[in-house]
């Protein structure tokens, strides 16, 4: 049978040779039909020349002129300037990458349009690295479309990828590429076509709506984005049923040790928690896997939903396992954890990358032997030395740290007897449950929507930060009375263009203000070793203030502290503020949380500070998240390999989502055939899902 002439390798086009192919294939371009979807991430107008004269900085245009000079200097490192006129005025073109050939062809006299960035110069306007070539007649044809610009890869100039897509939308003319939804999908959504839609993003009209096209709104964009989303779905869901097919451990906990466990807790489990732990028991005392969700706001008592679930695996003589994406937060779970077990007569032990290595190995042997049945880890759970006896639990913490390939290693490690470990998952990340429904469509999910009883809200309150002086104030009088505080700064260095207080910089004035306080700093940059030792002595008391970047997002429970100051608010998305929120009101304490931010702010920042300011529910903050579309990501950036879509976005296209599951029903029922070309086409033949066939 003759090979679709869309499928054929990309070395099948001309100019593609083996190391070229190479390279394209970093961008997951492997065949002719995989070119026609590298989509743009923005377009450019090239459609007509500018006069030099007329240039403003910080635009992009195109301009034409001739070459007066071209010449080497060394100003701090080796560079090629060529100053070009064009009777209205000059330019410099500056190169700090070049060869003597290049340096050939912009002789005195040559003429040249180009194309970049207008930026200031010490010699006037200057564009570094222009796209450009050399025109032999001023009546040479101008682009008669928007410029795509692509991903980017190394070794595959935007040039380059250009000439090849158009190479690939010439075999469209000729071969065209399967469309795979059938019409009794499309027919109802008054999408264009994929040949359309496919022409029309590679090649926009000069009259194409560019602020509509980079919004990603468009709708030759919906029509992409839409078979993206149902492709995504029905894997997703496809991995759910293989799942289902197989065996698993069946826990009727007969020393009854899941009940010993919660009524030795210092405190009764809230509604909400019992109805989601009756849900994850129901499915425990199946012989099929469990694959379920629990999403809960902050500090709504999750992790211990998830040990009432560890003591059933245990009371049934069988281990369980917790995966946290950090070795802070999996060594505070293993403290909790132990605390609860230990009286119970069952050890919770740690398995950490930076343990020594006599204590590693027998912390590993003693979980393969069966003696240990709870563990704590990270990433080094699913590594090759990692055994386990009889795993039949696996929990994995923020969900969103993590992917779906990572989790269903770590199941995977469980195997025993032919029996596949239940998989229980939490996240303290709301998602409406429309997004979530596409998000983990592998998973069932349960929602703990209530607080424990004792726990104040947050009051939060948004200042300007011409008011530094106050909260600054308000945190000595704080730690006076014995709490403890959080300054947290987006950034870890001053940069001029967000005009952002840099954490270090705020460290040493809050040092200089405070200094009878201890202040302490953690960011990214941190050693991890020291970082992690600078939060427990926060945990400890011995720390009053921590100024932090985001890294404290996910972080430790710290009970005493009970202030939360959140600088240039404004800048960052509503789930992120309210997770940083969430590290305070950990205790039965009265807690604060201030938002600064720099004036003027605009609509869209304004009304995402007015919504933290008056709600702490996290599903309404989710939900208000997509009505305002503004930066937050409600999923983090590995959710399900969700992240990695070329062009739908589950917070813009949210709108698409019911129709996406409607479909979906569709296409499983009376067209399975089409799922594998529409899998090859949006994901490729990757293990991202695991099981996927």
């Amino acid at each position: 049978m003759t090979e679709p002439r869309e499928q054929r390798p990309v070395t099948a086009l001309r100019g593609v040779g083996d190391a070229l192919a190479a390279r394209l294939a970093v961008l997951g371009v492997e065949t002719v039909q995989d070119l026609l979807f590298v989509l743009p991430t923005r377009y450019e107008d090239r459609t007509r020349v500018q006069p030099i004269g007329s240039l403003i900085a910080g635009g992009r245009a195109v301009v034409e002129g001739e070459v007066q000079l071209t010449e080497v200097v060394f100003r701090r490192r080796r560079q090629m300037l060529c100053r070009i006129a064009d009777g209205s005025g000059f330019l410099t073109l500056r190169f700090f990458h070049f060869s003597s050939a290049q340096q050939q062809g912009l002789e005195r006299g040559n003429r040249l349009r180009c194309f970049g960035e207008v930026r200031r110069g010490p010699m006037g306007l200057e564009i570094v690295h222009p796209e450009y070539r050399r025109i032999f007649d001023e009546r040479s044809p101008l682009e008669e479309s928007l410029t795509p610009v692509y991903p980017a890869t190394e070794g595959v100039s935007q040039g380059k990828l250009r000439v090849l897509i158009v190479q690939a939308l010439r075999e469209l003319d000729s071969a065209g590429v399967r469309d795979w939804l059938p019409s009794a999908i499309l027919a109802p959504l008054g999408l264009p076509p994929l040949r359309e839609a496919l022409r029309y993003v590679h090649q926009p009209p000069v009259d194409a709506d560019l602020d509509e096209l980079d919004a990603g709104k468009h709708p030759v964009q919906n029509r992409l984005a839409f078979e993206e989303l149902l492709t995504h779905q029905v894997v997703m869901r496809r991995l759910r049923e293989s799942v289902r097919t197989d065996a698993a451990w069946v826990l009727t906990d007969e020393r009854a040790l899941e009940a010993r466990f919660i009524s030795g807790l210092p405190y009764k489990l809230t509604c909400a928690q019992r109805r989601v732990l009756d849900e994850v028991g129901a499915d425990l005392v199946r012989d099929r896997p469990m694959a379920r969700l629990v999403q809960g706001d902050v500090g709504c008592g999750k992790t211990v939903v998830a040990a009432a679930a560890m003591a059933r695996a245990v009371g049934s003589g069988r281990q369980a396992v917790l995966m946290a994406p950090t070795e802070l937060l999996a060594e505070q779970h293993q403290r909790n954890l132990d605390a609860w077990f230990r009286p119970l007569g069952i050890p919770v032990v740690l398995v950490s990358g930076s343990q020594p290595a006599r204590t590693r190995r027998s912390t590993l042997d003693a979980i393969a032997s069966g003696e240990v049945r709870i563990a704590v880890g990270t990433h080094t759970l699913f590594q090759e030395s990692m055994q386990f006896r009889e795993l039949a639990l696996v929990i994995v913490d923020e969900q969103h740290r993590f992917g779906v390939q990572q989790r269903l290693r770590l199941a995977e490690k469980g195997m025993a007897s032919g029996r596949h470990p239940h998989q229980l998952i939490m996240t303290a990340t709301p998602i409406p449950r429309t997004l979530a429904m596409t998000a983990y469509a592998d998973l069932d999910v349960s929602i703990i929507d209530a607080s424990p009883p004792g726990r104040k809200p947050v009051k939060t309150v948004v200042v300007a930060e011409t008011r530094r002086s106050e909260v600054v104030a308000r945190i000595d009088a704080a730690c006076r009375n014995g709490r403890q505080a959080y300054w947290v700064c987006p950034l870890i260095e001053e940069s001029e263009e967000l005009q952002c207080q840099a954490a270090e910089e705020t460290a040493a004035v809050l040092h200089e203000a405070l200094p009878h306080l201890v202040v302490r700093l953690v960011h990214g940059r941190i050693k991890p070793r020291e970082k992690d030792a600078t939060m427990l002595a926060f945990k400890a008391g011995k720390i009053h203030l921590l100024v932090a970047t985001t890294v404290i997002e996910v972080g430790v429970d710290v009970s005493n502290a009970t202030l939360m100051v959140i600088e240039n608010a404004e800048r960052m998305g509503l789930a992120q503020l309210h997770q940083l929120r969430g590290r305070v009101g950990r205790g039965t304490c009265e807690s604060s949380c201030v938002l600064l931010y720099r004036a003027p702010i605009g609509p869209l920042a304004r009304a995402r500070l007015n919504v933290i300011r008056d709600t702490n529910d996290g599903f309404e903050i989710a939900r208000r998240d997509l009505e305002l579309r503004g930066p937050g990501e409600l999923l983090g950036t590995q959710q399900t390999g969700l992240s990695r879509m070329r062009v739908a976005d589950l917070i813009r296209d949210a709108n698409l989502l019911p129709r996406v599951q409607e479909a979906a029903e569709i296409l499983l029922a009376q067209h399975p055939d089409r799922i594998a070309p529409l899998t090859t086409r949006w994901i490729g033949t990757d293990d991202r899902y695991g099981r996927i066939g």
